[in-house]
């Protein structure tokens, strides 16, 4: 039995998505060794459904952007199904876009309510934790471990595409 993992990295401009297939039972997992946590997984392996970005152009008034991030996650979901979705968390670093990052987020929260699929968060520490072992890793080190899970010869293209992908490997090593 498979399990979908649909992971998303929000944004208004751009959002990433990454779909992901892993079996049923999780077998990424956590042990600690001289306190270094260290990834572990036992006979499985994971498999690349998809990835992408939904964008929107800057130029175009609010509302008709929301929509295109509304009508573009009906689709995704629509397409693969997925059984989990992993969100990462929205952190307020960036002040000027903060609300509308939020407001592209509470589309994309609206759509899985919807469609009733569960989600999970982690914020940004957690997904360089969980791929490298290192909460404050570079975006570098995250893309290349996100490559070596999925058995890729290339880094996902565009970062938000690998940034939703490491969101939905997050998901699958720790749930």
């Amino acid at each position: 039995m498979e399990r979908r993992i649909l992971g998303l990295d929000p944004g208004l401009a751009i959002l990433g998505f990454g779909a992901i297939c892993t079996p049923a039972e999780n077998v990424g997992y956590y042990t600690t060794s001289n306190s270094t946590p260290a990834l572990v997984k036992v006979a499985a392996s994971v498999t690349l459904l998809d990835f992408g970005v939904i964008q929107t152009p800057a130029h175009t008034e609010m509302g008709k952007r929301l929509c295109t991030i509304y009508e573009d996650l009906h689709t995704l979901i629509q397409e693969w199904q997925p059984d989990l979705v992993a969100i990462e968390k929205l952190f307020f670093y960036r002040m000027a876009s903060t609300i509308t990052v939020a407001q592209a987020r509470g589309v994309l929260m609206l759509v899985l309510a919807q469609h009733k699929v569960p989600f999970v968060e982690f914020t940004p520490a957690q997904i360089k934790q969980a791929l490298t072992g290192h909460g404050n890793a570079d975006k570098y080190d995250v893309q290349q471990a996100v490559a070596r899970e999925l058995d890729l010869d290339y880094i996902p293209k565009p970062d938000d595409a690998a940034d939703a992908l490491a969101v939905a490997l997050t998901a699958w090593f720790q749930v």
